[in-house]
């Protein structure tokens, strides 16, 4: 199970190999946690067995596990057993700790590239002792064997950056009667008395000890093979809504609040424009100086209508603003984003539609959010307020609202609107966001989704903020209802198989 009294003192990037530490004196341990501690060393050699024995459950944990936590992070797991949870991650850096000396002692010989701690989770001179940052903190099961859930959880801060997400993980309140009838028939390893929380109970206990919950997930639906049935249960009808709440396994991902920085001097305006002539001007005009140090990066699409000579016109006539030109390699509207994304020099990268259906005059509310922490990703939403006459056919307006729903259930976070123009996030996100697009691929021509998928992925905090949807004033929509209609199912499939069934 999980605890905590070692040291581990060395520099953040050095790679440690396992060895003894001296620890710090322990305090002593409660009654319940005393016998918690003899419960687990007298199982420390049965438990690899255990484990194979009940080889489906595992398994299953660890595909979404694997989700969540790509390999080569640094990873801080407290309660980590025998090792084999931290070992499958593949961390780069990956410190695991427990409080039976037992399970200690195996998880050294079967993972001797890793670093193990014995000691108690709980005692912040061992807390004290470690040094952090990591990029994951992951309590497995731990937080069942706890004396004080919310003190704990706030004593992991110092270990945190910005950065940093929290992964706890839990077996679902509703499954305590099984699972200790799976004991007494001797098909799971004996365990001690548990602490019995919801998932509500553990999004509470972060939120006071000032972890921000960023998203939630149950699955697994069967912990037993039953002829290939179990894998289809647990990858497809575990994540369903309604069957979802009965699953055996939750999930809470949170940040630190306490790290939120608000380090962010200077924002990248990129305003994509394809036949938007009479736009470009009127979109410099309307900028406010939100922020000491603006960059504005126009980027042309192939336009007819003189579109990138009217953005060197207006350069040359608003010489106090920080505009480049630029022309864009291909074809589609990620193409255009992501081309000026890897040019941009400023700390927060926002998106403006040339067509100013989203008004410039919101983007200081867009950085406000980013840079006070109440967000990673700022997703613009139009479906809140009323909008403009005209400014959106009603079928569009209906299939926005659908799809909106759909991709909230798909991605454990709200969101009113996938396809508004605008989203906001940093620069050093937004590197991350590009260095792992490979696992979805080149499959969308708007952006909207590889930004939005790659947030989710990266667990960004991601917040909807309400803008009012204006009419054009200038040239015609570029969005054709039903064959970007069909492209929208496609990645409601898509985004299915590659985020929600795992």
């Amino acid at each position: 199970m999980t605890e905590l009294y070692g040291q581990v003192l060395q520099d953040e990037h050095a790679r440690p190999q396992a060895a003894a530490i001296a620890a710090p004196a322990p305090k002593a341990l409660s009654p319940r946690k005393q016998a918690i501690l003899d419960h687990a060393n007298s199982h420390a050699d049965a438990r690899a067995g255990w484990r194979d024995k009940a080889a489906v459950f595992p398994a299953e944990d660890e595909c979404y596990r694997r989700f969540l936590i790509p390999p080569g992070s640094r990873v801080l797991e407290i309660g980590c057993g025998i090792g084999d949870t931290l070992a499958a991650l593949a961390p780069s850096y990956g410190v695991g700790i427990d409080f039976s000396d037992r399970q200690i002692a195996i998880a050294r010989t079967r993972h001797p590239n890793l670093t193990f701690i014995a000691g108690d989770a709980e005692d912040p001179a061992t807390r004290a002792a470690v040094t952090g940052p990591f990029d994951v903190i992951l309590v497995l099961d731990t937080i069942g064997s706890l004396d004080d859930c919310q003190q704990f959880i706030a004593q992991l801060h110092p270990l945190c950056t910005r950065e940093t997400r929290l992964v706890i993980g839990y077996f679902s309140h509703l499954w305590y009667p099984l699972l200790k009838a799976a004991e007494a028939m001797g098909l799971r390893m004996p365990q001690p008395e548990q602490n019995v929380l919801s998932p509500a109970d553990l999004r509470n206990l972060a939120h006071l000890a000032d972890f921000d919950p960023v998203k939630s997930e149950q699955r697994v639906l069967s912990p037993l093979r039953l002829y290939g049935l179990g894998r289809f249960a647990n990858r497809v009808l575990s994540v369903l809504p309604g069957l979802r709440a009965l699953s055996l396994r939750h999930y809470l991902v949170s940040r630190s609040m306490r790290c939120v920085t608000d380090d962010v001097r200077s924002a990248t305006v990129v305003i994509p424009a394809r036949n938007e002539r009479g736009n470009i001007a009127p979109a410099v005009q309307r900028i406010a100086v939100f922020c000491p140090d603006i960059e504005i990066i126009f980027i042309e699409g192939h336009s007819q209508d003189g579109t990138y000579e009217e953005m060197e016109r207006v350069r040359a006539v608003y010489p106090q603003h920080d505009i480049k030109l630029m022309r864009q390699p291909g074809k589609g509207k990620a193409d255009a984003v992501f081309t000026a994304f890897d040019a941009a020099r400023g700390d927060v990268l926002m998106i403006l539609d040339a067509d100013l259906t989203m008004p410039p005059e919101q983007l200081p509310k867009f950085f406000e959010a980013l840079r006070s922490g109440k967000g990673e990703f700022i997703n613009g939403s139009r479906l809140v307020y009323p909008m403009d006459e005209g400014a959106m056919r009603f079928l569009n307006l209906i299939a926005n609202k659908t799809f909106s729903y759909l991709f909230s259930w798909l991605l454990n976070q709200r969101y009113t609107d996938t396809l508004c123009g605008t989203k906001v996030l940093r620069r050093s996100d937004y590197q991350r966001l590009k260095a792992g697009k490979a696992y979805f691929g080149d499959f969308d021509p708007f952006g909207d989704f590889d930004l939005i998928f790659g947030a989710s992925k990266l667990n960004l905090k991601s917040i909807d903020l309400p803008i009012r949807y204006a009419a054009r004033s200038y040239g015609e929509t570029q969005i054709s209802r039903f064959r970007h209609g069909w492209m929208l199912l496609k990645m409601v499939v898509f985004a299915f198989f590659k985020i929600k069934a795992i």
